[in-house]
């Protein structure tokens, strides 16, 4: 599902006009990043966990010539499902 159907499919389910759910979408998302950013978690009760993670400098490989080559250290989201979440898949 693409944010645009998204937002569709919360527009048609909840009666509010597509431009205030993508900008209440918008306004989460970037609630969201913040936060991740500068507290390094943040969780969502029933729906799950995002959480900052570094991942460490490493070693690969280049699947087209099978060469070595040097992974940067970096920094990603990890997500978690909550329970309510787990129980519904």
């Amino acid at each position: 599902m693409s944010k645009a159907e998204l937002i569709q499919k919360v527009s048609d389910e909840t009666v509010i006009p597509r431009a205030i759910v993508a900008k209440v979408l918008a306004s989460f998302l970037e609630a969201v990043t913040k936060t991740v950013k500068k507290q390094g978690k943040i969780t969502v009760t029933g729906f799950g966990t995002f959480t900052k993670v570094k991942r460490k400098a490493r070693k690969g490989r280049n699947p087209r010539t099978g060469e070595p080559v040097k992974i940067k250290a970096s920094t990603t989201v990890k997500f978690k499902a909550g329970k309510t979440m787990k129980e519904a898949l």
